[in-house]
């Protein structure tokens, strides 16, 4: 039982960071274009090796930093993705899309390029270094990958019917919550 609530907690927030994010809107827009399933592919397997160097850089920090240290960065990471995920615009801009003869291979380049460095990256490196990184690394990219899908099969549908805007600012209340528990955890560290 203590593997579900880190599983549902990183699941959570990955899911509503990157739900309506350029990579979601990216999968949407090249599975109206071409074969979805190329680009469910190509999309997963790009987010599962990003997650995989996430995790590795999370565990690795977490043996060489203080607990402390881990927390105060982790909460900071956080705080600063609530705000700007409560920020954001309704409008992002999709840009024009060059894919090559290979679907798979160009959608995975494509992603692995735009989500490099991205706010779930970083959270989940951040999440690797204070809860077990083979299930941060699952539940992340199970997250990813249920926004993936939702991005080519469902998403033109449900963009119809929800605001992007208040799915945005719900994951930026989820990401200040989330650092607000990070800076408790360093506080009852300290004291």
């Amino acid at each position: 039982m203590d593997l579900i609530e880190p599983f549902l907690k990183v699941f959570l927030l990955i899911f509503l960071a990157e739900f309506g994010d350029k990579s979601q809107l990216v999968c949407m827009t090249l599975s109206a274009r071409y074969k979805p399933i190329p680009v469910l592919i190509g999309a997963v397997a790009a987010f599962s090796v990003l997650n995989l160097l996430a995790v590795l850089f999370g565990a690795t920090i977490s043996v060489y930093l203080p607990q402390a240290a881990i927390f105060a960065l982790v909460g900071t990471l956080f705080l600063v993705f609530g705000v700007q995920s409560l920020r954001v615009e309704d409008d992002e801009e999709e840009g024009e899309l060059n894919i090559g003869r290979h679907l798979l291979l160009s959608v995975f380049v494509l992603i692995f390029l735009a989500e490099l460095g991205d706010k779930t990256q970083l959270s989940i490196a951040g999440l690797s270094a204070v809860e077990n990184a083979w299930i941060v690394w699952l539940s992340g990219t199970s997250a990813l990958l249920v926004t993936t899908l939702l991005g080519v099969w469902l998403g033109q549908f449900l963009l119809q019917r929800l605001s992007i805007i208040w799915i945005h600012r719900a994951a930026g209340v989820l990401f200040i919550g989330f650092a607000l528990v990070a800076f408790w955890q360093l506080a009852q560290l300290v004291m």
